[in-house]
């Protein structure tokens, strides 16, 4: 009686088998004619038998189920199932299907990329692109670039909460974003071009093909991670947190100016100039040759009503870079700063004939003063408010000759 229930045994063993080996070859069938719908039917009825499934058998099912999910367009399932086929070969010592699957598993990894830049650089559709940028890093975690590309898109969509857990996992895993570009100059065109990798570049300089080789490192994104993170918790409402966020990035890098001022723009939004002057300070102190802090400084002592302090600052910012437009500009700005009041005293005075012509006289005094940095801003970057401005001044100054030659232009600008 033992003998005959271990014989109907082995027979239902060996008809469970047959089941899954006729299922397997039936997905592997509907695969080949692309069929992927019907592959995918046929592989699923054997995934109740998975666990007592025989190991020829189990590579083989989660190679073809791969498959059939990467046709059905379902790539983060199908990418599970080749992950889970490359795990159990490794499990068992062989692989026999890991060899078929890992060039399928790179151009899997190829369309959901190409599909992600697609729907960002063609279609502008960013939530969905942030979805397939973060489902190419869960294929290939290595390209930790894809996690920032979805964290960006997330981020143009509006898609607070996704973005915010992209920018936390790339802090997490200390992403930098830094890039090498091997540079050299082709003898052909005279022009610098990037080489893509060290190996190649030099090979090039050897065939002298190029010359000059030199290299180019990116700044890191490490900073503007942290201030992403500040910022989207700012729109989410949640202010105490986006401070605390940037201040322990700044005591992990108290020397990182970058930080500073992603702290202090944070305080632009919140309306808090006083905390951004401070940082900006502080800043100064670090980089006292950035032009741009004393700029910052100066527009802070301007909205304050320090001028004296603004004009000081601005004039710095010119100093350490002498093609600072917006510098000048605002310079200029600072400086008539008191037309407001002589003008109100001269509209109260209209009758007084004596004291308005000594405020006329200081108004032109003002605007002789602040004109040489107003023409210098033009120069550098003309623009319809520069335009106008020079305009104003040339008529109250009775500058006729300068007016004449920039009404027309002021005109053009105007689409008049």
């Amino acid at each position: 009686m033992k003998n005959q229930v271990l014989a109907i045994s082995l027979g239902l063993i060996s008809m469970i088998a047959f089941g899954q080996k006729s299922e397997l070859k039936t997905a592997e069938k509907a695969i080949k004619k692309g069929e992927f719908a019907s592959a995918l039917v046929a592989v699923n009825s054997v995934d109740a038998m998975l666990a007592s499934m025989d190991s020829k058998y189990k590579a083989k099912y989660y190679f073809l189920k791969g498959q059939a999910l990467a046709g059905e367009s379902n790539y983060a399932a199908a990418a599970d199932s080749f992950n889970n086929l490359f795990d159990y070969e490794i499990e068992i010592g062989k692989k026999k299907y890991t060899k078929l699957a890992k060039p399928m598993f790179g151009s899997l990894v190829q369309k959901v990329s190409t599909k992600a830049i697609d729907l960002y650089s063609n279609d502008k559709n960013y939530k969905d692109a942030a979805t397939s940028f973060h489902l190419t890093y869960k294929l290939s975690p290595t390209d930790t670039t894809f996690l920032y590309n979805a964290a960006l898109s997330a981020s143009l969509a509006k898609e607070y909460d996704a973005a915010l857990g992209y920018y936390r996992e790339l802090k997490k895993i200390g992403y930098t974003g830094i890039t090498t570009q091997y540079l050299a100059v082709s003898i052909e065109s005279g022009k610098v071009e990037d080489l893509g990798s060290k190996t190649q570049r030099d090979l090039m300089v050897k065939a002298k093909q190029y010359k000059e080789p030199t290299e180019k490192v990116s700044e890191s994104k490490q900073a503007d991670i942290v201030k992403n993170i500040g910022y989207i918790l700012v729109n989410q409402g949640k202010t105490e947190e986006a401070i605390v966020a940037l201040q322990e990035a700044r005591k992990a890098n108290p020397k990182d100016v970058n930080l500073i001022l992603n702290e202090a723009q944070l305080y632009i939004k919140l309306d808090r100039m006083d905390k951004f002057g401070a940082l900006m300070q502080e800043a100064v102190k670090l980089d006292p040759t950035n032009p741009t802090l004393f700029f910052n400084l100066g527009v802070v002592n301007a909205n304050e009503g320090k001028i004296e302090e603004a004009v000081a600052y601005y004039k710095k910012a010119i100093e350490l870079k002498p093609d600072y437009g917006d510098a000048y500009m605002n310079l200029a700005v600072a400086m008539l700063a008191e037309e407001k009041e002589i003008i109100e005293e001269m509209n109260n005075n209209l009758s007084d004939y004596d004291k308005y012509d000594a405020l006329l006289a200081k108004q032109k005094a003002l605007y002789k003063k602040a004109l040489p940095y107003l023409m210098k801003a033009d120069t550098i970057e003309r623009s319809e408010g520069t335009v106008r401005t020079l305009l104003n001044m040339y008529d109250t100054l009775e500058m006729i000759e300068e007016a004449d030659a920039l009404r027309p232009i002021y005109k053009e600008m105007r689409g008049q």
